[in-house]
């Protein structure tokens, strides 16, 4: 499969491993379709990595992906889904992030960041700490705060921790729009690859999209196209301000699952005005409000990241329960993504990458992904063991 548009990456070479074969955007190549989507570990203190952010991410790097995003990262203090997050809302939080992009960059992959603001769903408990004890909250970065969003509708009347958040006034807006910017730069004064704008799961810019959350009569809400119009100015103030020569991704979410909500076809319609602003790839994600029927299976965003390729016509990224080796290939043979992102199945085996391609690869140039500190030994242990390329 061969294009020349612009951000659509050619399966290249004569190999039928397409999960290895390049990617390109703009002036970026990925050795690999193989990526690492954003997850948050919810262990920062006042927004900014630490050692546990450089270990995560870092073995992602070893383990043979050619992309490793960071977690959503928030833009403003407020943004933050919790407490516990990162964030790249001030220069003090630069320095830790440049350590790790230098370390993912040493292992010939490149490094993107989720740049995000949480809107009603933020200042919600970490999920491995629901309770906090008072004598615990100065250690740990406790903090509280009132959410802002497009409405002021609570994420869930049921659901622990979520508080009613306040309507967002015209200058809360700007000044959103206006930290995001800050943040863009912030994220290319530290060296990232690629900007992803996290427009899913519920937060604010799918909040925004979504008429379970924006009841607003003004500009911003009402009508589909009144709803997408703070992601598409954000966007295109994002392309602006990230260097041409950089991708920019956006994460969605494809349908809220919901009757009354946003749709697969609403979807199509955004995916084309993303790309018509500059966005590169879109990273098709689903859910994330109250009431949404979904079934969660293996695959079972696949047709979702399908349906906006095939009929917007811009590269896609799948993610969701996708566990086998032989699933991401076929997803990228079949044309239902460019690239294939895995998130729990990362932090169960971080080195999926190289895992799958001994998996896909039957000769000895399957274990050419793996670090150099590890490729001779795993290479023996296969041999002796009669696995991988000497089954």
């Amino acid at each position: 499969m061969v294009s020349d548009r612009k951000g659509r990456g050619a399966l290249q070479g004569s190999s039928d491993e397409h999960a290895f074969s390049p990617f390109q955007a703009r002036g970026l190549t990925l050795k690999n379709r193989l990526m690492v989507a954003p997850m948050c570990q919810y262990t920062a203190i006042d927004g900014a990595a630490n050692d546990w952010h450089f270990a995560h991410l870092a073995r992602f790097a070893i383990g043979g992906f050619g992309l490793v995003m960071v977690e959503a990262t928030a833009v403003s203090p407020e943004g933050r889904i919790s407490y516990a997050d990162l964030g790249l809302w001030s220069d003090f939080q630069i320095t830790p992030l440049e350590r790790i992009v230098a370390f993912i960059h040493s292992q010939g992959a490149a490094a993107a960041i989720q740049l995000a603001h949480a809107g009603r769903k933020a200042s919600s408990p970490v999920p491995f700490r629901p309770e906090v004890r008072d004598e615990d909250k100065l250690s740990i970065g406790y903090e509280d705060w009132e959410p802002i969003a497009p409405s002021p509708v609570i994420h869930s009347e049921s659901a622990r921790g979520y508080k009613t958040p306040r309507e967002m006034t015209l200058e809360d807006i700007q000044s959103f729009k206006e930290a995001y910017v800050a943040a863009v730069g912030r994220a290319e004064e530290a060296g990232f690859d690629v900007v992803e704008i996290h427009a899913a799961h519920g937060y604010l810019l799918n909040q925004f999209l979504s008429p379970l959350a924006n009841k607003r009569t003004d500009e911003y809400g009402g009508s589909r196209e009144n709803r997408m119009r703070l992601l598409l100015e954000l966007a295109q103030a994002v392309r602006a301000a990230w260097p041409a020569s950089k991708p920019l991704f956006c994460r969605i979410s494809a349908t809220d699952w919901h009757p009354d909500g946003w749709t697969i076809e609403d979807s199509i319609v955004l995916a084309r005005e993303l790309e018509a602003r500059g966005v590169d790839v879109i990273d098709v994600s689903s859910g994330g409000f109250d009431g949404a029927s979904i079934k969660p299976g293996p695959l079972y965003q696949a047709d979702l990241a399908a349906r906006i390729r095939t009929e917007s016509d811009i590269p896609t990224a799948a993610v969701g329960l996708i566990t086998e080796a032989r699933e991401a290939e076929a997803l990228l043979t079949e044309g239902k993504a460019d690239l294939v992102a895995l998130a729990r199945e990362a932090l169960d085996d971080p080195n999926f990458a190289v895992h799958a391609k001994v998996a896909l690869d039957p000769s000895d140039g399957a274990y050419d992904l793996h670090a150099p500190q590890a490729v001779y030994a795993v290479r023996a242990k296969d041999k002796v063991l009669r696995k991988g390329a000497y089954a």
